[in-house]
């Protein structure tokens, strides 16, 4: 399985944090997967930890790279493409961030890693 971790996915695997269900777990170690990690991703998690959205995130905003090739993640650049796709998307769904991860899970054929119901309503493949 292809799968895109949203952020909060990313966060609490990398946390070890219990609201991350074992099935998610699971597929996430399960070395067959290959696990992606947008770009968006980092800038959202750079974003909030600036703005004081994510208390203690600083270690993993300056590391997002090392992060990734620690656990073994492919980081997923944004392409003009996505950003297009992802500009275009219909409904109120406002969240840049939330919006470039459905694009991409769209156009690369991901499926989602994510407790966020909103991309069930873009056709998103989500794992939960």
């Amino acid at each position: 399985m292809r799968l895109l971790l949203d952020t909060h996915a990313l966060l609490w695997w990398l946390a070890g944090d219990r609201r991350l269900p074992p099935k998610a777990r699971r597929a996430i170690e399960d070395r067959s997967n290959t696990k992606f990690v947008s770009a968006a991703s980092a800038w959202e998690i750079a974003t909030k930890t600036r703005v004081g959205r994510l208390p203690g995130g600083e270690k993993v905003a300056d590391e997002v790279p090392e992060w990734l090739f620690d656990q073994g993640f492919v980081g997923l650049d944004i392409t003009v493409r996505h950003a297009q796709h992802a500009g275009g998307l219909p409904g109120e769904h406002r969240d840049p961030f939330d919006r470039m991860l459905i694009a991409q899970a769209l156009i690369e054929g991901l499926t989602l890693v994510s407790n966020d119901e909103i991309f069930d309503a873009y056709g998103v493949r989500r794992f939960w």
